[in-house]
């Protein structure tokens, strides 16, 4: 009798095919565009365009939160006309958009340049992670993924870092161009090196993804968790929002704040591995417990600055390096914020799918994404009005106020009254990091009580 083998294990390679990688060239190019653009936004919309601090707070937030919330109903529409088609489309409106963004400093140029990027965007986030999977089977669909991720993360590193030079020496509008041009070359690769990896008409109809969107909505626990955790992603948020804008009205221009923010991007590669294998054992609800903890003390550390520098009576000396006590602040918590999202991301994904129902994991997880539609919204608006209330707009200000914040910046003075609260700011996050951490012991303790309840109730005779 012939004996029976297993079959061998397939060989693991980490070569894919030539689309994959086109495609993953153009995700590069696309996620430095988007991010050395992002990092700026709220200070071009000001200063450039002359929306006001709240106007822009608003204006950013509904761009970033749509962009958020629609990459599902695109990806749909993409199935229907093919991947390359939609993403040539995608680039095309990319770059368009931010030529308009630069070129025409107008407050109605630019709402119509947002809208036309962040259509463009939607339907790029859905297709390249699309091709990313089709272009690999099971068994290498994790290197795969981990390739476009670390893609994703070079692109976002290098286009803050690009947009902080180049912001320094030509000015925010040239970042716009800058944005522009790779995505110029997103679409070049694209059109002439891209081939279809999908079969076209296949997936879901627009109608049933909206009718999944409503099924999810309904389901109260799984909404307020997206909620709770937004207020996480509100704070982390502010490395946009608030953080620019902050430093440069403070400190004045040459501290280069888009750097600062690709201290957390750093952090996550660095720890992510060595923390998601420490909390391996953990039930996913304590680890995100861990992130909620750890959040509201980034903000915090960056409020206390005006402590230290009391404590110091002036810069720092660490080696050689020379550091104004805000911008250690704000190392040490933007620091604190990747470690807290190295607790936060490998566990958030495990605990949504515990809350879905049965058979429709797949769905929740499609839509755990609503907790940055919500996290941008509230980001973005509530930096405006912070922004406005404590660290204000010197343009704003009478002459006589804007010589002095002048002055103050050369060194020359202290700086006016209107500043002499300015990191309130982030004592209002470190508020909403605390809210959201108590918020989710009363979720844990809730849910906890109801189910309890229930499997008293299925076990009694």
């Amino acid at each position: 009798m012939a004996s029976e083998t297993a079959a061998p294990a397939p060989q693991l390679t980490w070569r894919f095919p030539r689309t994959f990688w086109f495609a993953n060239a153009a995700e590069l190019c696309e996620r430095a565009a988007y991010y050395g653009m992002f990092i700026t936004l709220v200070r071009y919309l000001n200063i450039d365009i002359g929306f006001s601090d709240v106007e822009a707070g608003w204006l950013t937030g509904a761009f970033a939160s749509i962009l958020y919330f629609l990459p599902t109903f695109m990806g749909i529409l993409a199935d229907k006309v093919g991947f390359r088609r939609a993403l040539v489309l995608a680039f095309a409106l990319l770059t368009v958009g931010y030529a308009l963004l630069g070129t025409f400093q107008l407050k109605f140029t630019a709402v119509l340049a947002l809208a036309v990027i962040m259509v463009g965007g939607a339907i790029v986030k859905p297709v390249i992670s699309g091709t990313a999977a089709k272009c690999s089977d099971s068994a290498h669909r994790a290197r795969a993924m981990s390739i476009f991720y670390a893609i994703v993360n070079i692109g976002s590193f290098s286009g803050k870092g690009l947009a902080g030079v180049l912001n320094e020496r030509l000015g925010l509008e040239q970042i716009n161009y800058y944005a522009a041009g790779m995505s110029l070359v997103a679409l070049l690769v694209t059109a002439f090196f891209y081939r279809n990896v999908d079969a076209a008409g296949t997936g879901k109809t627009l109608a049933q993804a909206a009718r999944g969107l409503l099924r999810v909505l309904a389901n109260i626990r799984f909404l307020s968790l997206i909620v709770i955790v937004a207020g996480f992603w509100a704070i982390q948020g502010q490395l946009y929002a608030s953080m620019p804008t902050y430093v440069e009205r403070m400190l004045g221009k040459g501290y280069k704040p888009e750097w600062l923010a690709n201290i957390n991007p750093l952090i996550v590669v660095l720890l992510v591995v060595p923390i998601t294998h420490l909390v391996r054992r953990l039930r996913p609800e304590s680890s995100i417990g861990i992130a909620l903890l750890i959040i509201p003390f980034t903000a915090l550390v960056i409020a206390l600055n005006p402590v230290l520098a009391a404590l110091t009576g002036g810069p720092l000396h660490v080696g050689r390096v020379v550091l104004h006590p805000l911008i250690l602040t704000f190392i040490v918590g933007i620091a604190l914020q990747g470690l807290a999202e190295c607790f936060l991301s490998p566990k958030f994904y495990e605990f949504t799918s515990k809350q879905a129902p049965p058979g429709e994991v797949g769905l929740y997880m499609g839509y755990q994404s609503l907790t940055q539609f919500f996290a941008q919204l509230f980001a973005f608006v509530l930096s405006g009005y912070l922004l406005r209330g404590y660290c204000p707009d010197p343009q704003k200000l009478p002459e006589a106020v804007r010589q002095q914040w002048q002055a103050a910046l050369a060194g020359q003075g202290p700086m006016p009254a209107a500043y002499a609260h300015a990191h309130y700011l982030w004592y209002a996050f470190a508020g909403v990091g605390v809210a959201a951490f108590l918020a989710l012991l009363a979720f844990k303790y809730v849910t906890w009580s109801i189910d309890r309840r229930r499997a008293a109730r299925s076990a009694a005779p």
